[in-house]
């Protein structure tokens, strides 16, 4: 439905038009004149401001987006490094016994090894795609709160 600030302006819109000295309301005098910038510049400053909440607001959701992924990131490198001790481990063992079994164990262990090393790389990527989005959300902020310098 949007944030209150999108609503209050758009009453302002409805005062500003259909108001006593407004756009249809008829006045022709100075002081309607004076009224309806005094509308537009309150307008204007509410719409400003509903823009920069709107980004403020995406900056956290982005920032919180980022500190997810790289918290996800370093579980990720915890839990590798823990199945490379184990790979370790087993290729220590499966030296000293040379069975099929331990080649099996192995095989299985450096499975899920590549697999949480692809997981890291999605999760790297997730990170640069944030920062990504980050940036955007900045530039797009900076030009929604000042057009005139873009």
């Amino acid at each position: 439905m949007g944030n209150l600030g999108d609503w209050i302006g758009v009453f302002l819109i409805i005062a500003v038009l259909f108001g006593g000295g407004g756009f249809f309301g008829g006045g022709n005098n100075v002081q309607d004149a004076i009224n309806n910038q005094t509308t537009q510049t309150g307008l204007r400053d509410v719409l400003l401001s509903s823009a920069n909440n709107n980004y403020e607001t995406s900056m956290l959701i982005a920032q919180q987006n980022l500190l997810n992924a790289q918290q996800r990131s370093a579980d990720q490198i915890n839990v590798i490094q823990g199945f490379n001790a184990i790979q370790q481990s087993l290729s220590s063992i499966s030296s000293q016994l040379g069975s099929c079994c331990c080649e099996i164990k192995s095989t299985l262990l450096q499975d899920k090894y590549d697999a949480a090393l692809r997981e890291i790389v999605k999760l790297q990527n997730d990170k640069s795609n944030a920062d990504q989005s980050a940036y955007l959300l900045s530039v797009m902020g900076k030009w929604v709160a000042n057009p005139a310098s873009a």
